[in-house]
Parts: structure tokens; C-alpha cells; sequence
């Protein structure tokens, strides 16, 4: 661990670690939460996801909208990065592709609040096993 030396260093400590306290809060019940999902592997952070989960995180919490906001690997969709799965309560997810600040305002206002289908969808292209 580091050494504080200043009340920035505090105050960035205190900052990260209560981003993991609620991370662990929220990933108790998050069934009951929306999930969004950005794929974070190298294209999709090349194609600019880690901005559109910051993006995600600032404008969920300004928004009062209780959400749980992780990264994943790749989803295989190379094509369409940036990703971003989203899971409303008791529904299925839904994949978004080319998702960009632009198309993830929209997503939160359009899905998140009122369950309005967007461009974009990732139609599902294949089944379980048990399917």
C-alpha cells in the first residue's frame, strides 16, 4: 500500500476504496439492479470502451439510476466495439455494439429508464448447449 502524504492521497484512498465497498454492496443484489457490462479487451479498449465506461459510471450515479457498471473480456464481437451488454432487472440482456458517448446517452435514456429498444442490438446469433 502506499504512504499518504497529502489530503489528495486521502482523499483519492478513500475514494477507491469506497468505489469497492459499493461494487460489493451492489453485487450482492444485482439481480434486482441494472447491469451493464463494457467489454474491456484490446480492441474493445482500443475502439474507446474504457471512455464509455467511465461515461456509464459518471452519468448513472448524476442520473440516480442504481446500476452495477463491470468490465468483461472479449465478447467476440470485434466488429462492433465498442460493446456493452445491458441486463434489466428480470429481462434478458441485450448486446449494443459501436457504442460510443453519443449512443450511450441514448441507451441510458432511451433503455435503462423506460425498457425503449435502440439501434444497435447484436442480434443473438447462436444457442446454448442445452438449447
Amino acid at each position: 500500500m502506499a504512504k499518504v502524504k497529502s489530503l489528495a492521497d486521502l482523499q483519492k484512498l478513500k475514494a477507491d476504496l469506497q468505489t469497492k465497498v459499493d461494487l460489493r454492496e451492489k453485487g450482492e443484489g444485482a439481480e434486482n439492479l441494472v447491469q451493464i457490462k463494457v467489454a474491456m479487451a484490446t480492441c474493445g479498449i482500443a475502439s474507446g470502451a474504457k471512455q464509455v465506461m467511465e461515461f456509464f459510471m459518471d452519468e448513472l450515479e448524476k442520473r440516480n439510476i442504481e446500476a452495477v457498471v463491470t468490465q468483461t473480456g472479449c465478447m467476440g464481437y470485434c466488429y462492433a466495439e465498442p460493446t456493452v451488454e445491458i441486463k434489466l432487472p428480470n429481462q434478458d440482456p441485450v448486446v449494443f455494439g459501436d457504442v460510443d458517448i453519443k449512443k450511450a446517452d441514448e441507451i441510458i435514456e432511451k433503455y435503462v429508464k423506460t425498457g425503449e429498444l435502440v439501434n444497435g442490438i447484436i442480434p443473438q446469433n447462436y444457442n446454448t448447449i442445452d438449447e
